[in-house]
């Protein structure tokens, strides 16, 4: 049977669907080699034209049934980030389209944010520093008594205190004990999360007292004009040069730096700064004096290529060199302790491996 012509009507909102439909990128198709090769500003991302808009749209919803005016503007860059004295949100790149989480799982192992859960936990966290910023909430009383002065310099580590209930549960790693305002928007995305029921879960927490006291401090600004409410946006993608290789290639060093400063800390747990007595052992002899015994050990522990553990306590030598270490009580605990530390750092270093980027 002969089908009917469309109307003229039903032809132009065909015509107007396939105008609309999203045109493939170009670099999508790319090995990971050539992506690597790419600006950030040639990758024409969109908040807009990501299903990260849906998400920002249910952070929006969220805000305002609390009675929160404040929409935070939100705009890709290098990491997740809400810059001081903006009211706004930097999202990471990668989570606007499939195949840049893809190349991000390749080399970090890792994609931040990249299930639903995930990123709106993220997001309401980020969405306590720019409510904070838009209100500046930060200067009043009840928000320094209870968070603390948001001028301390902020850490580059920090020791956390797991066991500790005078902090909220969040982001993982007890990220609310690293600074007050980190602390501040730990809290406030406990408080804005949707059903979380904070009432009960913290009753009977020190941590209740801030909980309640953001509570307050919305209640005060609650269906107010913010006085903040630029909209800078520091660092966007579309204005990046710089390539993605470039980019990876600082994360992991920075990653290294990090594993080589928890390296140290580690080392200085277990051997002493200070030579504990006549004729102790340095530590970086002790370490060579053992180390078939310690690779051979940690790789039928881990299932790991010798090669890779090798490495890692090659590094370990230079480090306590370096830092001049002994070998405090008896050499059995110490070897055992030692072999404790590099297993620790191997499955570390294990999880953080990566392609090498040729380029």
């Amino acid at each position: 049977m002969a089908q009917a012509a469309p109307s003229r009507a039903v032809a132009a909102r065909h015509s107007s669907n396939i105008r609309k439909r999203a045109v493939p990128l170009p670099w999508t198709r790319l090995s990971d080699e050539e992506l690597l090769s790419l600006r950030f500003c040639d990758l024409d991302l969109s908040i807009e034209r990501s299903p990260l808009k849906r998400r920002v749209n249910r952070l929006y919803t969220e805000l305002e049934g609390r009675g929160i005016n404040v929409r935070p503007h939100v705009w890709l860059a290098e990491e997740w980030f809400s810059p001081d004295g903006v009211p706004g949100i930097a999202v990471p790149f990668y989570l606007a389209h499939p195949r840049l989480e893809k190349l991000e799982r390749h080399i970090m192992r890792e994609v931040e944010g990249g299930n639903f859960r995930w990123f709106m936990r993220i997001l309401r966290h980020e969405a306590g520093h720019a409510v904070d910023n838009a209100y500046r909430l930060r200067r009043r009383k009840r928000w320094r008594e209870v968070f603390g002065p948001a001028s301390l310099q902020y850490p580059h580590h920090y020791k956390a205190r797991p066991g500790s209930r005078r902090y909220v549960h969040h982001l993982g790693e007890w990220y609310a004990q690293a600074h007050p305002t980190e602390d501040f928007a730990e809290t406030f995305a406990v408080w804005l999360k949707p059903n979380s029921n904070w009432r009960r879960s913290y009753a009977t927490w020190p941590a209740f007292n801030k909980l309640s006291a953001v509570e307050e401090l919305v209640a005060s600004v609650r269906g107010k004009r913010a006085p903040v409410r630029n909209q800078i946006r520091i660092e966007p993608l579309e204005d990046n040069t710089r390539t993605l290789a470039d980019h990876y290639r600082r994360r992991l060093a920075r990653n290294d730096v990090f594993r080589r400063g928890l390296a140290d800390e580690i080392l200085k747990r277990i051997y002493d700064t200070e030579r504990p007595r006549q004729g102790a052992l340095r530590a970086s002899s002790f370490m060579r004096a053992n180390k078939n015994p310690l690779i051979d050990a940690v790789a039928r522990e881990l299932d790991m290529e010798r090669y890779s553990i090798h490495q890692i306590l090659r590094m370990l030598i230079e480090r306590s060199e370096s830092l001049k270490l002994f070998v405090r009580g008896n050499q059995r605990d110490a070897l055992r302790h030692t072999r404790w530390m590099l297993g620790r750092l191997a499955r570390l270093y294990s999880q953080g491996e990566t392609p090498q980027l040729r380029l």
